[in-house]
């Protein structure tokens, strides 16, 4: 793996229109969709506590990581990705293990997420990261696969 520098910007509610629209145009380029102007903000703003985290290199953002809270000791870990030219290079793993740093230190004991069969990079990153395959959904043809990961809760003093 190739190593290269970035920074990470954290944002617990919908960062401003030019961010967001950044953060939009970026998922839309990663999953090949047009739907994420409004399916983001949308998600957002109807839960909380959020977490967004966003890697740049530069001023160039290259990759993100969206979660909130679904359960009171749940976090779910609901959109993220790199993109391509910037895989493979440490990024998706760091906003993971910043996520559940962030996730941990507000008492969360859990972080479950989901991902489809079809994508097999992440599954793995998944579960080199401590995830454990706890089930699956069909859905549209498609299976879906349900991870959980075990965090240990270091509350904020």
């Amino acid at each position: 793996m190739d190593s290269i520098r970035f920074s990470l910007k954290e944002f617990t509610e919908l960062p401003d229109e030019h961010t967001t629209r950044q953060l939009t145009e970026l998922a839309d380029e990663i999953f090949g969709v047009s739907t994420n102007s409004v399916r983001i903000p949308y998600r957002m703003s109807i839960k909380r506590p959020i977490l967004i985290l966003i890697a740049y290199i530069g001023d160039m953002p290259v990759g993100f990581k969206i979660g909130f809270e679904d359960k009171e000791n749940m976090f779910y870990s609901w959109l993220g990705g790199v993109l391509p030219l910037y895989r493979g290079k440490g990024i998706a793993s760091a906003l993971m293990k910043r996520q559940h740093e962030w996730a941990a230190e507000r008492g969360y004991g859990i972080v479950e997420t989901r991902t489809r069969n079809r994508y097999k990079p992440m599954l793995i990153l998944n579960l080199k990261h401590g995830f454990s395959i706890v089930g699956t959904l069909i859905e549209s043809n498609d299976v879906k696969i349900i991870l959980r990961k075990k965090l240990e809760k270091k509350k904020s003093e």
